[in-house]
């Protein structure tokens, strides 16, 4: 389930590169703990202002690394709604050192000081939908955050005494810690969540050999995340490569992990899928709309998802952007420093997305 091979698009300006990576693409295995994947998409223009003009002021210095980040003050930027929206996507959540689809907590917590020392606000895809960036105060720019797969690492518990706690070294944990000390950093991310997946990709985490998590914490986890303000987000019920199955079998796959996520909060709407692999199925329409037919009970389950994430591809553009397509949406992978240099041209360039 964790292939892929990696694809480079060079960017000329400021002589800046910037590795675009495919999520799990066919070719290549990771350790089963550390599972996901896609092929890349990569538009050229994926760090130019809509207009092709720098539309923003930057005011202050910016930190350029995460070493530098405690002695820098937060930018003020001019508004630039057309800039873009850097959105950030993680798997594993801890291991020794960085790979493909894991990234150390140390990593994931210098990842957090940086976006947070640059004037950056959490939001999720959702609210980047509805133009609803309330929360952002003026002058500073929305990222989001998005987990795939649901691993334990991303999210796990610790029982004292009888009493379930959030394990401070999982991702989830770490963000909680963060926002302790980092005003404004709120409970706002995106998990694209799996809730049939192998190696324990099954909401966080089904059996005792992964992290320790049993399988009846499993919807709490999910429910706790929806009631705390974080978006709940499709991605098929075992990370299907969905253009090598029948039309049939891809609506399945779609609508049977969201009958999961509706057991744990129902009535639960979710207006997001990303894409496994970063792969289309063969009828692309079928990623954001169809309908499947539950042979035990007769009934039929429709989808209409607002959002289709992509694997890869550079900052998304805006929703104030005349080319924004929902169903289109570029991420950034946390592989390497691609993070860092992409947030760094965007700074240099001057065009991102500015409350």
């Amino acid at each position: 389930m964790t292939h892929r091979t990696l694809a480079k698009s060079t960017l000329t300006a400021f002589a800046l590169t910037v590795t675009i990576i495919g999520c799990e693409h066919p070719t290549r295995h990771v350790s089963a703990t550390s599972t996901s994947g896609a092929s890349p998409e990569s538009p050229a223009s994926a760090l130019e202002s809509a207009d092709g003009r720098e539309s923003s002021t930057m005011r202050t210095t910016v930190a350029s690394s995460a070493g530098d980040i405690g002695r820098k003050a937060t930018p003020h930027l001019a508004a630039n709604h057309v800039g873009r929206i850097p959105i950030l996507e993680y798997h594993v959540i801890g291991g020794d050192k960085n790979a493909l689809y894991a990234r150390t907590r140390e990593s994931f917590r210098k990842d957090l000081e940086d976006v947070y020392a640059r004037g950056y606000r959490p939001i999720t895809i959702s609210q980047m939908l509805d133009k609803d960036f309330h929360e952002v105060p003026p002058g500073m720019s929305p990222v989001v955050f998005v987990f795939d797969d649901a691993s334990a690492e991303q999210f796990s518990y610790v029982e004292n005494d009888g009493k379930l706690e959030i394990d401070s070294t999982s991702g989830v944990g770490i963000w909680l810690d963060f926002a302790k000390t980092h005003p404004g950093w709120n409970s706002r991310a995106t998990f694209c969540m799996l809730n049939g997946g192998a190696a324990g990709h099954n909401f966080f985490g089904d059996g005792l050999k992964y992290r320790g998590q049993r399988r009846q914490w499993r919807l709490q986890k999910v429910k706790w995340l929806a009631d705390n303000g974080f978006e709940l987000c499709g991605h098929t019920l075992w990370h299907a490569m969905l253009n090598k199955y029948s039309d049939a079998v891809v609506q399945e796959q779609i609508v049977r992990n969201l009958m999961g996520i509706d057991s744990a909060v129902a009535g639960y709407h979710v207006r997001t899928f990303a894409l496994p692999y970063g792969i289309w199925p063969k009828n692309r329409e079928l990623a954001w709309h169809g309908s499947w037919t539950d042979p035990r009970t007769g009934k039929t389950h429709t989808y209409n998802f607002d959002a289709v994430l992509e694997v890869s591809g550079g900052p998304a553009r805006s929703p104030y952007d005349s080319q924004f397509n929902p169903h289109s949406i570029t991420r950034i992978e946390a592989i390497g420093d691609d993070i860092k240099k992409t947030l760094d041209r965007l700074d240099a360039m001057k065009t991102r997305f500015v409350e």
